[in-house]
């Protein structure tokens, strides 16, 4: 007789091409100005370690600055348990940018925030984050 061991939500990830040097899309995605320019308002700084805010739809957003590896990736805690990785890779001039967010738990677990579903709001956050990565981050970094 099989065991079933709880499911997990899969992580997010997100990854495209930008055709912008890596230093442009570093500087928009590890500093408070670059991060509220096409994500939500912050007072981010780039030491690990750092306690900071988003200001997302639901409240203020608790976040600390997990790793930093200058200009290849940054990491930081996102709420109750929520980790989103930035990782760049240089390519030619262009920059190959991924998101991963992960942190996920079982599927019908009810969030605090906004009071629904792990799974539903994954999927809220997969869309958005696809609109938010490929749109609007791009739009800063090749605009």
């Amino acid at each position: 007789m099989e065991v079933n061991q709880p499911s997990k939500v899969p992580d997010i990830r997100k990854t495209t091409v930008f055709n912008a040097p890596i230093q442009k899309v570093w500087e928009a995605v590890a500093t408070s100005e670059g991060i509220a320019a096409w994500f939500m308002p912050n007072n981010f700084e780039p030491k690990v370690g750092h306690e900071f805010t988003l200001q997302s739809p639901f409240g203020p957003s608790p976040c600390k600055v997990l790793e930093l590896d200058p200009p290849h990736r940054l990491s930081f805690s996102w709420d109750e348990s929520w980790h989103v990785s930035f990782e760049l890779k240089e390519l030619e001039g262009k920059t190959e940018f991924t998101l991963i967010h992960s942190g996920w738990g079982d599927p019908n677990e009810i969030m605090t925030k906004p009071g629904e579903t792990q799974s539903v709001i994954r999927n809220r956050m997969n869309n958005g984050w696809e609109s938010i990565v490929k749109e609007k981050l791009r739009k800063v970094v090749e605009g």
